[in-house]
């Protein structure tokens, strides 16, 4: 029954592009952040429904949408240039099989990140590219959000609609999107016009961000702790009682504190000693690893080259029997361990020029979004407010993505991308709109008189 749903879901989604070819690119969005063919129990698991939206959405843009505005940007490119890097370090890579299996996805990511920006050619496109990637990223979130309220979760033990740990069903990840995603569930929810902001939707959304809250607490992790400590800091630019609003976030967390598991506060305590917890000091050496091998090697060893580390650390633990402690630093010896961070995820496996290409595309993105706010900001046009509030909600994210990625492997996770392509489609929109609305130059209006009254007969 499940199965059939699933299939009846996505095969309106397909009967509606053939009206409107546009939504076969958010059918795509869909599958591709929540994976229907692993919820699925028969038929669906052996249905390619990534490669069947994928082929449709770039037929359908190719054969029958329009292409007037359609621009390649600077930001594309980049993407382009990090796709044939990425390439080129999987042929040479330290392990040619497991760097195989990981090119096997990730160009997906950023082959549909190039693209997706070609197809935002009006507001309400990227309206609705904003509200599936939140819809469907908060079918997940709610889900893992009953689930703590009822269970209270657990660090790994967690699980949504799969018991996968790929994608967005990876606690850490999940946490981080989670609270990404509030700027967007805000901004739908306030300047929304595909589903009205009455207080139904502001109803909805309030209890999203509740759910995007309780995830870290229900996955249990660190990064998603710091995620909302990152999202509170910056949700204080354009607040005017910026004191009244911090201490009302204090009150709130502690408050919260007597609700929260105690395997939860146990966990978050370790964030102050990276040395009392073993995962924490497995990453720290790893790190140091990453760095003198790319010192010996600047061009990267490809995809999962971390396969190739072993390396000793030391991690204490405490003794707390009876009324005394006693402290004991035990030596590990530890090897293929994952990098757990973005940056050093690039930087050990496409080196630093795959990291310098990296890093640019993720800085220019915040730089041309803050010219938008700049811009915009003080307009008193519905639509120039609306935009500016967007390019915050898309700023803010993106540098929680940020921090987050400084303790989760996800360089290459599709749903940033895709924030990334959302980006890039409102930059081009908001000059689109700003030419649309610039007054004719004198100049070229003086020459266009000048013509006419050359053209009339005398």
């Amino acid at each position: 029954m499940l199965d059939l749903v699933l299939a009846a879901f996505l095969g309106a989604l397909l009967l509606m592009g053939l009206k409107r070819p546009f939504i076969w690119v958010l059918a795509y969005i869909y599958v591709d952040i929540v994976a229907p063919q692993k919820i699925g129990w028969g038929f669906m698991t052996a249905l390619p429904a990534s490669l069947l939206v994928f082929v449709a959405a770039f037929g359908g843009w190719l054969l029958f949408d329009g292409k007037k505005g359609t621009q390649f940007t600077f930001r594309q490119f980049l993407m382009v240039l990090l796709l044939a890097w990425c390439a080129y370090t999987t042929l040479g890579a330290d392990f040619p099989e497991e760097a195989a299996t990981k090119w096997g996805w990730v160009w997906k990511s950023l082959v549909f990140a190039i693209f997706l920006p070609l197809t935002l050619r009006t507001r309400l496109r990227i309206e609705a590219t904003a509200l599936i990637m939140v819809l469907s990223a908060g079918s997940i979130i709610i889900s893992a959000g009953i689930k703590t309220v009822l269970s209270g979760g657990g660090y790994g033990a967690l699980q949504s609609y799969v018991g996968d740990n790929t994608g967005l069903y990876e606690g850490s990840t999940l946490s981080m999107v989670a609270i990404a995603i509030i700027p967007l569930i805000v901004w739908l929810a306030r300047h929304g016009t595909i589903i009205p902001p009455d207080w139904r939707t502001k109803v909805y959304a309030a209890c999203l961000v509740f759910a995007c809250l309780l995830v870290p607490v229900g996955t249990q992790t660190r990064t998603g702790l710091v995620c909302i400590a990152v999202l509170a800091v910056l949700s204080l630019r354009y607040v005017k009682q910026r004191f009244l609003l911090l201490g009302l976030m204090g009150a709130i967390g502690v408050m919260a504190i007597p609700f929260l598991p105690q395997s939860y506060l146990e966990r978050m305590n370790t964030i102050t000693n990276h040395q009392a917890d073993e995962s924490a000091s497995t990453r720290i050496a790893v790190w140091k690893w990453t760095l003198d091998y790319v010192g010996d090697k600047p061009m990267g060893g490809g995809f999962d080259a971390f396969l190739g580390n072993s390396f000793k650390y030391r991690t204490r633990h405490v003794d707390n029997s009876g009324s005394t402690s006693s402290v004991e630093y035990v030596e590990v010896v530890d090897e293929g361990r994952a990098y757990h961070s973005a940056y050093f995820e690039v930087l050990g496996e496409q080196g630093w020029p795959g990291f310098f290409i990296w890093m640019l595309l993720q800085g220019l993105g915040l730089l041309q979004l803050e010219f938008v706010l700049r811009r915009l900001r003080k307009s008193e046009e519905p639509r120039d407010r609306s935009n500016a509030s967007l390019a915050n909600a898309l700023q803010v994210g993106h540098l929680v993505y940020l921090v987050g990625a400084l303790f989760v492997g996800i360089a290459y996770q599709p749903f940033i991308y895709m924030l990334i392509a959302l980006q890039i489609g409102l930059v081009l929109q908001v000059k689109r709109e700003a030419k649309a609305r610039a007054p004719e130059k004198p100049a070229l209006a003086g020459r266009a008189q000048r013509s006419v009254m050359l053209a009339r007969p005398a």
